[in-house]
């Protein structure tokens, strides 16, 4: 449990900590000021990392601008992660970033377009969308899991996160069922007990 922790506090502090101090600027509260501002976080924290599916392209993966926040593709098939023994690597990603393997399992970029069946508006609001970042659970009472650096994001203000969800609402809303879509490979092996 210990190692779980600690590698999700590792995640989480590599991935949010070019952006975690951007939240602590005061934020326009107007609905356009807050839209802008939220395309400014969305941006700067990088979301596109993990939850923008890629294309290969002959200089490597490249975000795909017409899935922008869709999540890990919808019937993309991966096989099991590969095993991962007791050194130092704790984890894996597939080849675009939008499916991750450790000790926690297997986890998916969720689809964060406004799309009202498979999106953040079949499972979100304004309140729930900022108590889920607040709090590293999902209304269902799931666990956000590694890499989202959620420890990191709690500590944006209200309006911060009031302006990712705004900005969020006004992208293309992208079906695409991340849950449905992904083949749930088996959780990794824990590491060997040392001696």
């Amino acid at each position: 449990m210990r190692r779980q922790r600690a590698t999700q506090a590792g995640l989480a502090l590599v991935l949010g900590a070019l952006g975690f101090g951007l939240a602590r600027a005061t934020p326009p509260v107007t609905v356009s000021g807050r839209v802008e501002r939220g395309r400014y976080l969305v941006s700067a924290i990088g979301c596109g990392a993990c939850h923008t599916p890629k294309t290969m392209t002959a200089t490597g993966p490249k975000s795909d601008p017409s899935r922008f926040l869709a999540g890990h593709p919808e019937g993309a098939s991966l096989g099991p992660p590969p095993p991962l023994g007791a050194g130092p690597w704790v984890s894996v990603s597939a080849w675009d970033t939008t499916a991750w393997a450790g000790p926690w399992g297997v986890s998916y970029g969720a689809n964060l377009t406004p799309d009202p069946e498979t999106g953040l508006k079949k499972r979100y609001n304004e309140a729930s969308f900022i108590k889920t970042l607040r709090t590293g659970k999902k209304p269902e009472g799931e666990d956000l899991l590694p890499p989202m650096p959620w420890e990191l994001y709690k500590a944006m203000s209200d309006e911060d996160l009031k302006a990712l969800y705004a900005y969020l609402q006004t992208i293309p809303a992208i079906k695409n069922n991340v849950k449905s879509g992904a083949a749930a490979p088996a959780k990794p092996a824990a590491p060997a007990p040392k001696k």
